[in-house]
């Protein structure tokens, strides 16, 4: 016959001290992983006006030779 195992308080206390630093650590890599989002789509958003803006240069300088 097998008896109820009953934990030790330290064992709880050290149970959710671990769920509290999982959670703090799982939001920390959520932050960084959600700067790195906004940082690499603002960098994309740059770089693609400036190809704009340089196609459309090059555009109106083969048009205005073209004339």
């Amino acid at each position: 016959m097998s008896l109820p195992r009953v934990e030790h308080e330290l064992h709880n206390r050290r149970k959710s001290r671990n769920v509290g630093l999982g959670l703090v650590l799982g939001s920390f890599v959520l932050l960084v992983m959600g700067m790195t989002y906004v940082k690499l789509t603002a960098q994309n958003a740059a770089a693609a006006a400036a190809f704009e803006a340089k196609q459309a240069a090059e555009q109106a300088s083969q048009t205005g030779a073209s004339d």
